[in-house]
């Protein structure tokens, strides 16, 4: 894939940021997340590629845009053909309350390279590149912790685990807390908290729990672009999910994915800041325009470039939503 695709993908989250941000703290979350929807599908008309959403909205029957199966961008002779996995807002909640970390996120990787995940519940565990290698999602929390403290040279009780405020987390909080680590709990986003793993000023040091089985996939391509890691092992919560599983291609519904089968081959990641989190800032906005701040990262290199842009909506009438 070329490298400039990654840095056209960003035009896509910031127009997602852009729109859902003006929404922020209106206590309506349908709003906000179909105000980015809307601006996220219309900015793939200008990419230049043959793009296939595999991770998105839902089934075509649930969503009128962005559904899986749809196909985007300016599709024609020498485009590149690439599966697309997004969430044009990460965290509606956030957002809509006016909350920190809700982001605008794609990721991209060559066709057939993204897994092609249900709509259901997936266990994680991500740390950064400082513990590669001392994760293993078949072990306990403790023991994962254990692990993680001796790879960072640290006790556990100097490590903060970052875990999503649900009450089926109970016990494992429970366990994290009497392992003696440090717990930060999370309404939303762990998409943002598996890529907080991967940088040492967040204070996060690893993400664990269950969570959306299609933001896994995105984040573990935000996960190996910057050399951390991420297992993760489907979680359905019926017959029914099982079944939707099968029929899009997994045979094992117990296996434990490591990152690289997640999300395999050469991938990018882009994601926006809607409201201000760990590691981006939100948005911003002036008379006349607005600031954004977002990360481009290719697993390829693994550059990460954070790109603050000013936005002059007399110049770009299309950021005007």
């Amino acid at each position: 894939m070329d490298r400039n695709l990654a840095l056209e993908v960003v035009r896509v989250t910031e127009m997602a940021a852009i729109a859902s941000a003006r929404s922020m703290g209106r206590g309506n979350k349908d709003e906000s997340d179909q105000a980015a929807v809307d601006a996220m599908r219309k900015a793939f008309d200008s990419l230049q590629i043959d793009g296939t959403v595999v991770i998105g909205e839902g089934e075509r029957d649930e969503a009128p845009m962005l559904y899986i199966g749809e196909r985007v961008g300016k599709m024609g002779p020498g485009t590149p053909p690439v599966d697309i996995a997004l969430d044009p807002l990460e965290g509606t909640n956030l957002c809509a309350f006016g909350r920190p970390g809700a982001i605008s996120v794609i990721a991209i990787g060559a066709r057939g390279m993204l897994l092609n995940a249900p709509d259901t519940y997936m266990q994680k565990i991500a740390v950064g590149p400082s513990a590669k290698g001392a994760i293993d999602l078949s072990k306990s929390a403790t023991e994962n912790l254990q692990n993680i403290a001796r790879a960072k040279n640290r006790e556990v009780r100097d490590l903060t685990a970052m875990i999503l405020d649900r009450d089926r987390h109970l016990e494992l909080i429970r366990e994290v807390r009497e392992a003696g680590a440090r717990v930060r709990l999370i309404e939303d986003g762990d998409v943002a908290g598996a890529v907080a793993t991967c940088f040492e000023e967040t204070g996060v040091d690893v993400l664990i729990g269950i969570g959306g089985a299609p933001e896994g996939v995105i984040a573990a391509a935000a996960v190996r672009c910057v050399g951390g890691e991420m297992q993760g092992r489907l979680k359905p919560r019926n017959d029914q999910e099982i079944a939707r599983a099968a029929k899009m291609g997994i045979a094992d519904i117990h296996k434990i994915y490591t990152a690289e089968e997640l999300a395999k081959g050469e991938v990018m990641f882009a994601a926006t800041g809607v409201t201000s989190g760990d590691f981006l800032k939100g948005v911003r906005f002036f008379g006349g325009g607005c600031e954004t701040q977002s990360v481009v990262m290719r697993s390829k290199t693994g550059t990460v470039r954070y790109i603050s842009s000013t936005h002059r909506f007399d110049k770009k009438p299309g950021y005007v939503l």
